[in-house]
Order: C-alpha cells, then structure tokens, then sequence
C-alpha cells in the first residue's frame, strides 16, 4: 500500500477510511477490510524517472501480491522451455534448420519480458477514490483509467490452477463501455473477495442513489 507522504485528497479515499463510501459498505469501518487488500503486497507504487509520466496523486494505493512474479515466472519459464524443446525437435530430428531463427527472436523476447517483470509488477496500482475507482499499471506504456462505481455492470474474479497454488486471482470489472474495463491481476484471493464485496456494495448505492 501507497500513502502520498503530504496528504490526502477528499476525493481518493480508501473504502475503510473514508464517509463516502460507509453507507454502502458494510465493511467500511472495519480495519481488516484494508488488511485483506494491502497483505503481502508492495510497499509503494513504482513511477517512470521521466518528469512527463503520469502523476500518482494524491490518496492511499493498493497494489498486487508479491507472489504474482513466481506464477509469472513459472508459466513464463514453462513456455521457454516449450519453445526451445520444440525448436531442437525440429533442428535436430527434423532437419529444418530455419525454426532456429524464428525459437531465437521468441527466446529474446521472452527473456525480456521475465527481465523487467519484476518492475512491471511493481507498477500495477489502484486507489478506491469517493466516485471511482482508478487503476494504474505500465512503466514505458502508462495507462491509468478511472471506473465509476455506477457504470460496474459485472465484478469477476478468476484464478487457473497455478494462481490457487499461489493463492492469488485476478479481478475484473466489466463496464458498459469496453474501453473502460479493468482487470487488476496479482490480487490475494482473500484481497479479491474483499475488493469485489467492496465494489458491489458501493456500485449498488450509487444506483439506488444512497
């Protein structure tokens, strides 16, 4: 979790800390909401040195669970080694000595990806705000978008074998718009749960008009 060092603004909040979000949220006032969101994740969001990236602002950041970078890099590894055991087969006991060319750009490019996993990991964030709820991720490429709890037509969580193995999900947040939608990776299953009780709640007062 993330607190901007100087203050907060009235209007990025975190759902256990904030009046705006109490009347929809029964778990509002209870500390171990924000306990289930923030446990074993990182500390601070990581920003591009660039002077012109997206600014954080202001207010409290969740972000992903550290155990994140071990099923990426497992399935990451389980791939590579697919390839490369694909190329030999058709190298050596086919003959066909082009595929070593196309396995090689894959190899690099995947090597690449498992380098800077561990800072794209870090950059994943989001901040539960008084109207929305804003998701940050990218270190070359930002993109930051901002879910309004009333446009939340579907929270979905989803997890494969190897994120139950981690004990982590991901969840997604479905909107009328398609741009507009949001998946959150990374997240503890009890953090999932949590966030997506959370959404429900609030998205339903903002329909009701509560």
């Amino acid at each position: 979790m993330t607190n901007d060092p100087d203050q907060t603004s009235p209007d990025s909040v975190s759902p256990t800390t904030t009046d705006a979000l109490d009347a929809g949220t029964p778990a509002a006032s209870d500390s171990r909401a924000t306990d289930a969101l923030d446990a074993g994740t990182y500390d601070r969001v990581l920003e591009p040195r660039s002077e012109n990236r997206l600014p954080l602002g202001d207010g409290v950041w969740h972000q992903i669970s550290r155990r994140y970078i071990a099923v990426q890099l497992i399935s990451t590894g389980a791939f590579l080694a697919l390839v490369v055991a694909a190329a030999l087969v058709f190298w050596l006991v086919l003959g066909q000595v082009w595929i070593l060319i196309p396995a090689a750009i894959v190899i690099v490019i995947t090597l690449w990806t498992l380098a800077i996993l561990p800072r794209q990991a870090r950059a994943y964030g989001y901040q539960l705000r008084a109207d929305d709820l804003v998701f940050r991720r990218g270190i070359l490429w930002q993109r930051m978008v901002a879910v309004p709890y009333g446009r939340m037509q579907l929270v979905d969580i989803t997890h494969g074998p190897l994120d139950r193995a981690f004990g982590i999900a991901q969840l997604k947040l479905v909107t009328a718009a398609a741009a507009t939608g949001v998946t959150i990776p990374g997240l503890s299953q009890q953090g999932a749960e949590q966030l997506r009780d959370t959404l429900i709640a609030v998205a339903e007062t903002r329909r009701t008009g509560l």
